[in-house]
């Protein structure tokens, strides 16, 4: 049946433009991905079945479910709620579910809800009506929801402020009110993006995630573009089992494949639910073999940050394309220095190198730095480069005539609350020039930006131990990361 289901949804995708298809932030999923998705659901021993898929679509899913259900118990009655408000898929969805009561019988019910999810019931998950009223709970939820950014200002975003920041993603508002509607012990399958494991932008959602649920099962595709190749989405994408429960189990299964085509040729991992599980920040770590785990608990035994050390990472300040009035391609009176990605050189700042716009005229405090001693970062990477923290030395005496300078925003840099010497950079630079933190940063954030709120979060020695192996680099000038390696790992 759902070869059928697949054919048809591939039909209506090939006649409903794809911008059409945007506006309700709808990417199908593959049959090899459903039934994956299905695989990994633990039936409950019952007589009876609640399922939810709250953006159903075409139905691929649910019809993915069902045969698994009834293939292992055919006695076992379940009652489907779907919910999809676009009406162009509708029809289609009404159909397949049709089909599915012909062929799985009198033990198959199903509701179609055509209402928005989200909005149906924002006021029981708010607590705002004090009534007989309450959120259906179901034993088994399965989901695909929407990708798609929406004002903070959207009904949808004020329906659920406790676990929005900003502007929001329906995909996690459809994420934590399906948490909302899981049964006691229930389990949720859902396959979305990564980007939620990480940062403040997401913090409340998951702290909302984890006080209400454990994680299971995380499976993670090496390659981002083939889980929706027919979308062209280059999100990275996983897939996430959870359950209502308070009771946090020892270890999580992290599975890889290399795309959503092989999941015959799957690789599974468990992981110690304290390694992927951080308690700070509650930040979502994802190994997947041993060395990286190695790494997660080598670092985390430091116990400071860069903020606890009177340090912080900052992003540039000037966005080029909305300055363009003031930057100059040479040098000339008032002029000062503007720091891109282009000048971190073989571990170094080095400037000019000769390209346009590298100087900006401007008396705008918020757009000028003093020029002092700082380690600077590319804040954007290629996904195929070796690295993904790289970074330059930047000291006052390379610049000796200027009080100020200035940076581009596709670079950070860190900064003191007072002065760092010129040792301290240099060890700074072993840090975050090691294999050791440009792994553990790639575990934590799947992304080629490298974010500023992230690096502040990451454990780092004390600051005597920095100093100590910033002396140690400037001895011997060799930059390169198996000596940056070498030093670090004399202080572990």
């Amino acid at each position: 049946m759902l070869e059928i289901v697949c054919q048809h949804t591939n039909d209506f995708i090939q006649q409903m433009p794809k911008a059409l298809r945007k506006k309700y932030g709808q990417f199908f999923t593959s049959i090899e991905t459903a039934r994956f998705m299905a695989s990994l659901f633990d039936l409950p021993d019952k007589n009876e079945l609640h399922i939810l898929d709250p953006g159903a679509g075409s139905g691929i899913l649910s019809i993915a479910l069902l045969e698994n259900i009834f293939k292992e118990d055919d006695a076992v009655t379940v009652h489907l709620t779907c919910y999809e408000n676009d009406p162009n898929i509708q029809p289609l969805l009404l159909s397949n579910l049709e089909l599915a009561s012909q062929i799985f019988g009198s033990n198959f019910h199903y509701e179609l809800e055509r209402e928005n999810y989200i909005l149906s019931q924002s006021d029981v998950f708010n607590s705002i009506l004090f009534t007989e009223q309450i959120s259906k709970k179901y034993d088994l939820i399965i989901g695909n929801p929407p990708y798609m950014k929406i004002p903070k200002e959207a009904p949808e975003a004020c329906a659920m402020k406790n676990v929005c920041y900003g502007a929001p993603n329906l995909y996690f508002l459809f994420t934590s009110m399906s948490i909302f509607n899981m049964e006691e012990d229930g389990e949720l399958v859902y396959i979305i993006p990564r980007s939620w494991t990480s940062g403040a932008y997401f913090q409340r959602f998951r702290e909302y995630l984890l006080h209400e649920t454990r994680i299971l099962h995380i499976h993670l595709f090496v390659s981002r573009d083939e889980v929706f190749k027919e979308e062209s989405v280059l999100q990275e994408t996983m897939i996430i089992k959870l359950k209502k429960t308070k009771t946090s189990p020892d270890e999580i299964v992290i599975s890889t494949t290399q795309s959503s085509k092989d999941f015959q040729d799957i690789s599974k991992f468990p992981v110690p639910y304290s390694i992927v599980v951080s308690s700070k920040k509650s930040y979502i770590y994802l190994p997947t073999d041993k060395e990286e785990v190695k790494s997660l608990s080598i670092l985390n035994q430091f116990g400071n940050t860069l903020l606890d050390l009177g340090l912080k990472m900052k992003t540039g300040l000037i966005v080029d394309f909305r300055t363009r009035e003031l930057l100059r391609d040479k040098e000339e009176e008032h002029a000062v220095p503007l720091i891109y990605s282009q000048h971190i050189r073989d571990g170094r700042v080095r400037f000019p190198v000769g390209k346009g716009s590298e100087y900006i005229v401007t008396d705008k405090i918020a757009f000028l730095q003093r020029n002092k001693n700082y380690l600077f970062l590319k804040r954007f990477t290629a996904k195929e480069e070796h690295r993904r923290l790289q970074c330059g030395i930047y000291l006052k005496r390379y610049l000796p005539n200027c009080t100020y300078i200035s940076t581009q925003n596709k670079v950070n840099f860190i900064d003191g609350i007072q002065e760092i010497s010129e040792c301290l950079v240099y060890g700074l630079y072993v840090l975050y020039n090691s294999t050791l933190y440009d792994m553990y940063y790639r575990i934590l954030n799947g992304s080629t930006q490298v974010n500023s709120t992230e690096m502040n979060e990451i454990p780092v020695p004390s600051l005597s131990i920095i100093e100590k192996m910033g002396k140690e680099l400037m001895k011997t000038k060799n930059l390169s990361e198996a000596h940056c390696d070498e030093i670090l790992n004399s202080y572990i």
